[in-house]
């Protein structure tokens, strides 16, 4: 058996990239060490510099590439390399819908070993248009010398990059973004610095509803009180007449968190109105509302299609937010209950089903397992029961508690596919895979979200 060689930084050789890692990095294997490099496609040959040696992987750059893969192509983004927000845009978007899938099978390849190769991952669900998607932007503000910038970190970094145009973003929000930038400047408004203890300005969010052209301006401060800011106000109406919603959230924390506790109105009104399919919903400056309308579509579209609802089942929509996932199943439902650990988005839950006109739904205020296991022991059991996790994944006591209750049908939208296969370990003593659907909700990054539907066995 050949031994493993020590890798050292510095040290360069002949790598042949096999596959796609999870945070989008090219996946290679030297003498028994695995070679992660930034920016290397699967299927090229390049020489590898180490920057970063470990025990049994390493961490390189490209040296030089001998042997490019068919699908580089040139990043539209000038920022591209120095932003890291996007990890993809020099792989074509066909390829990244073909990685995306894979990521996905590689997480069942490595949590569910033996069940994996029986298991229906689908093909990726892209995009036609996979630029300008996002909705929403918050950007950090700066002052470097004569001039105040805009944008987001560099990758590991504490250096902002300043972005005039985003192609991942609506134009309207990075429009908006920097006429503010401009104002800040013209009205010489103290901009935040970690070392600035008289900085105000710290955040522009610019949020814009997809159909309905309604804008939504938030100011992040350091405090309430800021220098001309009613001249400020006038001065963002003038940009766009479609600006209806401006507000100013206070955080006086040294924190990486964008928003604080509180959050004031300076124009207009406290939401903005937009629609997602045949549903309305009226989002505050904090209200959280998935950042690819379109996209999200074509996700709940999914879910429902998994869901399978007759007009007689009943549905629990678990860490159910403001309750979009559950009241785009209700008109097919006999009844959805939804709970969730944040008492606002229960309120904004009921509101969005009351504008809505439903009146098959029920929203709690508690934890899952709370919820579940009362209304198990009432005699009510869900024929079906859909959540949409954060990162991490679910909680083991929420795992456990399905596993107790056993609803006939489980579906897991997942944003994570190490998350999700790790779950599946659990999930598939009492449950089958019918099959996993990958949607593409961000191009040019390295996430997938993915449809999973359980069945209880019989």
């Amino acid at each position: 058996m050949t031994e493993q060689t020590v890798i050292q930084v510095g040290q360069e050789f002949p790598l042949t990239i096999k596959r796609l890692g999870i945070n989008g990095e090219g996946v290679g294997f030297f003498k028994r060490n695995v070679i992660f490099v930034k920016g290397a496609l699967p299927g090229e040959v390049i020489t590898a510099q180490v920057t970063e040696a470990k025990a049994k992987y390493a961490e390189a750059k490209i040296k030089k590439i001998r042997q490019a893969s068919p699908d580089r192509v040139v990043p539209q983004c000038p920022v591209y390399e120095a932003c890291g927000g996007c990890q993809l845009q020099h792989m074509s978007y066909g390829r990244q819908l073909i990685e995306k899938r894979d990521l996905v099978i590689q997480a069942l390849e490595r949590y569910v070993k033996d069940l994996a190769p029986t298991i229906d991952v689908k093909q990726t669900i892209g995009m036609d248009n996979p630029l300008n998607y996002r909705n929403k932007s918050q950007f950090q503000v700066r002052s470097i010398g004569n001039k105040v910038i805009a944008g987001l970190y560099a990758e590991s970094s504490n250096k902002l990059i300043d972005i005039n145009e985003c192609i991942m973003q609506h134009p309207v929000t990075t429009h908006i973004t920097n006429e503010i930038k401009g104002f800040l400047h013209k009205l010489n408004i103290p901009i935040y610095d970690e070392k600035n203890p008289n900085g105000i300005v710290r955040t522009i969010v610019v949020r814009t509803g997809v159909k309905t052209g309604q804008i939504q301006v938030t100011l992040v401060t350091t405090k309430k009180k800021m220098p001309h800011k009613e001249e400020l106000v006038q001065l963002i109406r003038g940009i766009d007449s479609n600006i209806v919603s401006i507000s100013q959230n206070i955080n006086a924390e040294k924190t990486s968190l964008v928003f604080g506790d509180t959050t004031f109105n300076l124009f207009g009104k406290e939401t903005i109105h937009e629609k997602l399919g045949e549903l309305a919903f009226d989002l505050s400056a904090r209200a959280f509302f998935q950042l690819n309308p379109e996209q999200t579509e074509n996700l709940y579209t999914e879910i429902e299609k998994a869901a399978a609802l007759t007009g007689n089942e009943t549905v629990v929509d678990a860490y159910c937010g403001v309750g979009t996932i559950g009241l785009w199943l209700a008109k097919n439902a006999k009844e959805v209950r939804g709970m969730d650990i944040i008492e606002e988005s229960i309120q904004d839950a009921k509101k969005n089903a009351k504008r809505n006109s439903f009146t098959n739904t029920k929203y709690v205020h508690g934890t899952a397992k709370q919820w579940l296991t009362k209304w198990k022991n009432e005699g009510f059991v869900p024929d079906v029961l859909t959540v949409d996790p954060p990162r991490t994944g679910l909680e083991d006591e929420f795992i456990k508690t399905v596993l107790a209750i056993k609803p006939k049908r489980f579906v897991y939208t997942s944003c994570n596919p190490s998350t999700l296969a790790k779950d599946l370990q659990q999930l598939t003593k009492l449950y089958d895979v019918k099959y996993i659907q990958p949607v593409d909700m961000f191009p040019q990054t390295s996430h997938v979200e993915a449809v999973t539907l359980l069945e209880l066995k019989n």
